[in-house]
């Protein structure tokens, strides 16, 4: 699927892809690319690929191991992007998510300014273009930015953030540092118990205002909630497997919102978070015990 999915977006114009090792992808998004590179659809160079450091190698010696890992599997030379997935840790091995006997999860306490450092390395070594975060919070961000002996700051973190949750003020504190804010979830989200809120919970496209102003504009819900994030100077990651809303969801440049109908929309923002990682809420690091 996601193989199939890689293709269209490049075929459709993408040039932006985001992955990670989590995923458990990265074969078939790295052999996608290879494809599309080689039938002359597009340049390595015209891409901009962004993998993620999962929690399992936040020791810094696992750091680089666990780039090259992606790289391999990705058959690629560099990454342009590398993330921090997520400001938690687990202790290493081969389980993504370890747990006791008893099911309980296994966790670990890195010290992130030096997971930092690991970053900072790779980026060094020319393993990678830049390095960003996911998932920090502002505390967690300034841990990073009041780092004695910094080399390179964070040059985005990537966050949930739609309509329901439009992160006003990590978006202010991150154009403060001159750190861009990737969104994803932009369209909310599948309402999965197993990462945050539940079957029960709204569905943003299906909002009456969103679908009013979508409407009026002769435009798709997903395309308004879109461009309402790009005009806010954010990210947008649009992710689909199908190919009628991948095109559809490249059509968010050639239109423009009021500055009206951007304070309807505004208004529509009640905090949710859709993926609230529920289950590790005791980590020491948990990121959103914070306001943001």
């Amino acid at each position: 699927m996601a193989e199939e999915a890689t293709k269209v977006a490049i075929e459709a114009g993408y040039r932006h892809v985001d992955c990670a090792y989590l995923y458990g992808n990265e074969v078939e998004v790295g052999r996608a690319i290879r494809e599309k590179i080689a039938d002359g659809t597009v340049r390595r160079e015209d891409l901009f690929f962004t993998g993620k450091l999962w929690s399992t190698f936040h020791s810094p010696d696992l750091v680089r191991p666990a780039l090259e890992k992606s790289l391999k599997n990705l058959q690629m030379d560099y990454l342009d992007l590398f993330l921090i997935h997520i400001p938690l840790d687990f202790k290493p091995g081969e389980d993504l998510v370890p747990v006791d006997e008893n099911g309980k999860y296994l966790y670990n306490n890195t010290d992130l300014r030096d997971t930092w450092e690991a970053m900072e390395r790779c980026k060094d070594a020319g393993l990678v273009k830049s390095i960003g975060v996911s998932n920090f919070n502002r505390r967690q961000l300034e841990l990073i930015l009041n780092k004695p002996g910094l080399k390179q700051k964070p040059v985005c973190n990537q966050v949930e953030c739609h309509l329901y949750l439009n992160q006003s003020k990590l978006l202010a504190f991150c154009k403060s540092h001159d750190i861009v804010l990737v969104a994803y979830s932009a369209l909310g989200s599948s309402r999965d118990d197993t990462w945050g809120i539940g079957k029960d919970a709204p569905v943003l496209l299906e909002d009456p205002i969103l679908n009013a102003i979508a409407d009026k504009l002769g435009r798709t819900p997903a395309q308004v909630a879109m461009r309402y994030l790009l005009q806010r100077g954010i990210v947008v990651l649009a992710k689909s497997f199908t190919p009628a809303r991948i095109k559809q969801n490249l059509q968010v440049l050639d239109f423009q919102l009021s500055e009206e109908d951007m304070t309807s929309l505004d208004g529509l923002n009640k905090n949710l978070r859709y993926d609230s990682m529920p289950m590790w809420k005791d980590h020491p690091k948990y990121p959103y015990h914070d306001e943001y």
